[in-house]
Formats: structure tokens, C-alpha cells, sequence
């Protein structure tokens, strides 16, 4: 299998325009990204933009937060933002992330996709490892801290 996706959505309790700030910004994820916490010692350089499209972020960490950039190359309000997310380390790769913010009845649902191709060294890995089952949790704890985060802007 050389491409994949992971996808995960949730409903949020809370319009589109409460939740949409909050992936807009790099410098909101460090309340919700299931990232945030895996290495203390993380470094983190913001770039471009405060917010929406040229906003970008660039992490180096330990070994397994690894290294690499993120960019925010759409931003339709309170709908869609798609970023162009580059791994350098551990492996070099290039993961297109979107996330859609749909009304439903009781919120908002949030998907949140990636998709990407296994080339190389990432190849061998991808037959040992299923990257469903490797970062779906990450995005389903993310969708949980995200939401948490969206309350606690509230009260």
C-alpha cells in the first residue's frame, strides 16, 4: 500500500466560528494538538501569518515528536483549512491535512483528514504499521482536547 488516509471527525458543542479560530492558528494548537505534550523540550518557530493562509509552524523535538513544518495554504472561514504538513524527521514525507467544519444539529462536526504516500524507508515501515492505527487515535484525542479547548474559551 503506497498511499493512505486517516480521517476522524467529532461533533463539537459549539458553532463553526467558535471552533474555526482555535486550527486557524498554529498558536491555538498548543491547547488542543495531541502533540503538544510528547516532548517537553520541543522547540516551536512561527512563521508567516498570525493566522489563515501563510501562517506556518516548524517543531523539532525527540524522536517521537520528530521534526518538521506545517503551513496553512487555504482558509475558507468557518468551513475548510488545509495544510501542507512536511515531516522531516523521522522520515521525510509530505502529509496534505484538511479539516471541514460542518453545522449540525448540537454543534459543529469537525473532520480532520491526512493523507500521504509511504516512499522509501517509510515503505518498510508502512507494511509493519498501519497509520490508521498509528496517529487515528492521536486525531481522535486531538478532537476531544479541541472541544475541551472551544468550552473552555466559552466560560
Amino acid at each position: 500500500m503506497s498511499t493512505y488516509e486517516v480521517r476522524r471527525s467529532a461533533v463539537i458543542p459549539a458553532p463553526a466560528e467558535d471552533v474555526f479560530p482555535l486550527v486557524n492558528s498554529f498558536h491555538e494548537w498548543t491547547k488542543w494538538s495531541p502533540w503538544e505534550t510528547v516532548d517537553p523540550g520541543m522547540s516551536r518557530r512561527y512563521f508567516g501569518n498570525e493566522a489563515g493562509v501563510g501562517a506556518g509552524y516548524e517543531w523539532s523535538g525527540n524522536r517521537k515528536a520528530g521534526s518538521g513544518t506545517m503551513e496553512i495554504v487555504e482558509s475558507e472561514p468557518s468551513s475548510r483549512i488545509h495544510v501542507r504538513l512536511q515531516f522531516t524527521k523521522p522520515f521525510k514525507a509530505l502529509n496534505p491535512t484538511t479539516f471541514t467544519f460542518t453545522p449540525v444539529p448540537g454543534g459543529t462536526e469537525v473532520n480532520w483528514v491526512m493523507t500521504g504516500e509511504n516512499k522509501g524507508a517509510a515503505k518498510l515501515f508502512a507494511l509493519l504499521m498501519n497509520m490508521d492505527k498509528l496517529v487515528g487515535s492521536d486525531f481522535e484525542r486531538g478532537l476531544k482536547s479541541l472541544s475541551e479547548a472551544v468550552a473552555a474559551r466559552k466560560s
